[in-house]
């Protein structure tokens, strides 16, 4: 009877200690922060040169959303927008020995909405959290011009005008949170990187971003 009341004992203690341990995690978590795009602008993958050159910076912002399924694990969505305005204005050959002008204003936008899974430790010992994700979904571009101005003779019919496509898109990486308090994280570092199928192309892209985790 000893040996019994001794085990329920020991068993009822192990539950405890373990619902513990599990309120204990971080059930959620809310991120907010910059996002600067390394856009793809014709790379070839196999080509290191060509991978870390042939890019635009473009500038945004990234906000993504954990619930965690258990200490290490957590279902995420996240979701990234980043930008980019450029003016161009050349020289268009017309003829022999003549050329027109043109000018006009691009904005270029990118999106990122994908989900998939986060692995990280969600209890709240610890000063420093690092983790990865791994996720797809959907990725949009989006491209306006405007002030169109040619002259000499140039022909810019249908030039001026916003075209979108969308494809799919992935997102692998990861990054570091160092803990400010019990309710706010540092997100020092994220590094991701992004294909997105448009065109039936893929756009090699690579996002870093910056911010703060809530929880």
């Amino acid at each position: 009877m000893k040996k019994l009341l001794f085990s329920m004992v020991l068993t009822a203690f192990a539950s405890v200690s373990a619902f513990s341990q599990f309120t204990d995690d971080r059930k959620g978590e809310f991120f907010i922060g910059y996002s600067n795009q390394q856009v793809d602008t014709g790379v070839d993958p196999t080509d290191f040169d060509s991978f870390v050159n042939d890019r635009e910076t473009f500038h945004g912002f990234n906000a993504s959303g954990v619930y965690n399924v258990g200490r290490y694990v957590g279902v995420k969505g996240d979701i990234s927008g980043a930008y980019k305005r450029q003016s161009f204005n050349f020289a268009v050959p017309t003829g022999p020995g003549t050329s027109g002008n043109v000018a006009f204003d691009a904005d270029a936008a990118l999106y990122n909405f994908v989900a998939g899974l986060q692995f990280k430790d969600n209890s709240t010992d610890g000063r420093v959290k690092p983790f990865a994700h791994v996720m797809g979904g959907l990725g949009h571009a989006r491209l306006k011009v405007s002030n169109l101005n040619c002259t000499g003779g140039v022909d810019c019919t249908g030039v001026a005008g916003s075209e979108s496509e969308n494809g799919l898109a992935g997102v692998f990486g990861g990054g570091i949170d160092i803990r400010l308090n019990n309710r706010v994280d540092l997100r020092l570092i994220q590094v991701d990187y992004n294909p997105i199928r448009l065109g039936g192309e893929v756009s090699h892209n690579m996002r870093f971003g910056i911010g703060f985790v809530f929880k």
